[in-house]
């Protein structure tokens, strides 16, 4: 029917049949055919015929207006799945906990610059109800941390765009040694339950047969990262959220033996996203980018005698 409706629609532009086929490249026998197949269809006439050429009828008007309306939505939907047209439209995109962190606006702000037909809307949850919405059709794109080796599970597509690396932190007075004895006897402050970090920690602490107390279950990592710098407990941090916001001095790291946790960041999606594809892979250049810098910088230290790195340099040069 729209090949029929776009028929229609020439005829009305050209004033004639002979017309229509001249801009449609088709014969005017043919034209003539699909305008009666419409009719057919629609089980109404919407050409008068009494008069010489033909002409649209009032019903015929009104149907012209729906059938321009028609061919254009569905021009619309071609161009929302094709990769070659430019991306416009909603994307939505969910970040894990971990990855919510102010710097990540620069990427956002960048692809909505380049792409000013994209709307952004932005969801923080953790990895597996972001995993969950992506199934459900109610996010197109999701960036995640993901234990070192792994995937999201099948159907969604995983693409690796950089490693992290999680730091075992106290306040820059604490004086918690670094051993699991000590951690297990220590307050920490950590992701609610769900985090796949937290579980990794729990675990190896389990094994060992201590079981931390967990002080405070706290999304936000700035929060976190307050909490353990005034010295309320021990937290689960990644390096470059603490080089970020300059807390090396602010904070002593703690390495205890056999445990490290060098999680992946992943973008997650279900499948092809049609226009909106050339917008998730600015998004992901952009991430990528902010976390090669990031891996770059000299990296946060360990300290020793419950002194920080750069302080004990200062210190030996008195």
């Amino acid at each position: 029917m729209l090949d029929d409706l776009h028929a229609l629609v020439e005829f009305a532009q050209a004033g004639s049949i002979a017309g229509a086929a001249d801009r449609l490249f088709r014969t005017p026998s043919a034209i003539t055919r699909q305008l009666q197949r419409l009719e057919a269809e629609l089980g109404a006439e919407l050409l008068d015929r009494s008069t010489k050429p033909p002409h649209l009828n009032s019903l015929g008007s009104r149907v012209l207006e729906r059938a321009r309306d028609m061919l254009q939505r569905t021009e619309a939907l071609k161009s929302l799945t094709s990769s070659h047209a430019e991306p416009h439209g909603l994307l939505r995109i969910g970040l894990a906990h971990p990855l919510a962190e102010r710097t990540l606006i620069d990427p956002i702000l960048a692809l909505t610059e380049k792409y000013p037909k994209v709307r952004v809307r932005l969801v923080s949850e953790l990895t597996g109800e972001l995993f969950s919405r992506l199934l459900a059709g109610e996010l197109d794109v999701a960036a995640v941390l993901l234990p070192e080796g792994k995937t999201a599970p099948p159907p969604l597509l995983t693409n690796i765009i950089a490693r992290d690396r999680m730091e075992i932190v106290q306040g820059a007075a604490g004086n918690v040694g670094a051993d699991w004895e000590s951690l297990g006897r220590a307050p920490w402050v950590l992701n609610p339950p769900g985090c796949p970090l937290r579980a990794r920690l729990l675990d190896r602490m389990e094994r060992d047969g201590f079981t931390p107390m967990i002080a405070a279950e706290i999304h936000n990592m700035h929060l976190q990262l307050a909490f353990v710098q005034s010295g309320y407990g021990i937290g689960l941090l990644p390096a470059r959220f603490i080089a970020r916001n300059h807390s090396i001095d602010a904070v002593k790291v703690l390495r205890p033996p056999s445990f490290e946790l060098h999680p992946s960041v992943a973008i997650v999606r279900v499948g092809q996203l049609g226009a909106l594809g050339k917008a998730v892979e600015l998004l992901e250049h952009g991430f990528r980018q902010l976390l090669e810098a990031a891996n770059t910088k000299k990296p946060v230290t360990r300290s020793r005698r419950g002194v920080p790195a750069n302080r004990r340099k200062s210190q030996s040069r008195r």
